[in-house]
């Protein structure tokens, strides 16, 4: 159900005090200096009132707030309590003691903490933060593949909904996917949903034959390699850093490819002069800050349904704790096992 943006912003400011206030910006200048290379001092005094008030509520629910990577400054510096890829902010909700979760991503992430951590509230500020590689699969798919290839293990991406994990025999993320492929006992692998990280994968384990379903990210799917040549020509030095779920002939192209948590890695490790992130706008804006010596430039594809989560979407979901995130309980206990088995896994391989 969509929200009603004129009830909610009606009864937030019966509540609250979300006018735009110059002192109380300033007066928070430690958490904007986090963001001030990407954030203009304009917003920021729009901004400042809204991340009082989450901090301040957060609190008293004894909530914790789980940012994913491609949250806009203001929401992964201003009230993010922990930051991180769509697993290592599933892992983190089993950690914290805190009795509500605010997922701020999409859908599937939600689902993911809620299937870790059973027993706490998880909310998502917007219910129509959907993905549409997570949409691209269901779990009739997953069984239609394995009529196809018998016998052969089903290997999920975690980018995708409870249904379809419970119908799996392990999850992978993007950073471990070769590794998790690598050591299936089958000389056949099938890979879900993405076909580009299935294709990339296939390149790093050439002694397995991947087959995939043909999902994709609306995000990563429309660079091409012709981009990355003509960028590289108009743009010479700047390192070209894609992820794998770009095609194949993209990632060929890049310098380097890696998953959200390796770019990362990669950037701050390496520290070039210039870069190009091919991925999602907001990876860019997010580190900026941190590394100034870095000049990230070029063109960069913006995922619709992470920018549906914004600070007022946020601020109502803690108010009315409306938006929570269930998963039956059989399909979370199937889910779970593919998920567990993936963490199992990836700490036997040393991952």
């Amino acid at each position: 159900m969509s929200l009603d943006i004129p009830v909610l912003r009606n009864e937030l400011s019966q509540h609250y005090d979300l006018t735009p206030n110059p002192e109380l910006a300033e007066s928070m200048s430690d958490i904007y200096q986090s963001m001030s290379r990407v954030v203009s001092p304009v917003d920021w005094v729009l901004y400042a009132p809204y991340v009082k008030a989450i901090n301040e509520l957060k609190a008293k629910r004894n909530a914790v707030i789980l940012g994913h990577n491609y949250m806009t400054p203001e929401i992964y510096h201003g009230i993010s309590d922990f930051v991180g890829d769509s697993l290592q902010l599933a892992i983190k909700a089993t950690e914290v003691e805190a009795d509500v979760i605010v997922q701020c991503g999409v859908h599937f992430m939600a689902e993911t903490s809620k299937i870790l951590s059973p027993s706490k509230t998880v909310l998502i500020p917007d219910m129509e933060a959907g993905c549409s590689l997570a949409e691209s699969i269901t779990a009739e798919g997953v069984e239609e593949m394995r009529r196809r290839y018998p016998g052969a293990p089903v290997v999920t991406y975690v980018n995708t909904t409870a249904e379809v994990k419970a119908a799996s025999d392990i999850c992978c993320t993007s950073s471990n996917a070769a590794q998790i492929v690598g050591a299936m006992e089958s000389d056949t692998v099938i890979m879900t949903p993405d076909q580009y990280l299935a294709q990339n994968v296939a390149r790093d384990v050439p002694h397995k034959k991947v087959v995939w379903w043909e999902g994709s990210c609306i995000v990563h799917e429309q660079y091409s390699a012709k981009d990355l040549r003509d960028f590289r020509e108009w743009n010479p030095g700047t390192r070209l850093i894609a992820h794998p779920e770009c095609p194949p002939d993209v990632v060929a192209e890049a310098d380097f490819s890696g998953s959200t948590s390796g770019i990362l890695k990669y950037v701050t490790d390496e520290k070039p002069e210039k870069a190009l992130l091919i991925t999602e706008c907001s990876m860019a804006s997010n580190i900026a800050d941190e590394l100034p010596e870095v000049e990230f430039v070029g063109p960069c594809n913006m995922c619709p349904f992470m920018k549906k989560i914004t600070l007022e979407k946020v601020l109502w979901s803690l108010h009315s704790m409306e938006g929570q995130v269930e998963v039956e309980p059989v399909m979370a206990a199937k889910a779970r096992h593919a998920v567990q088995a993936m963490i199992d896994l990836s700490r036997k391989l040393g991952i």
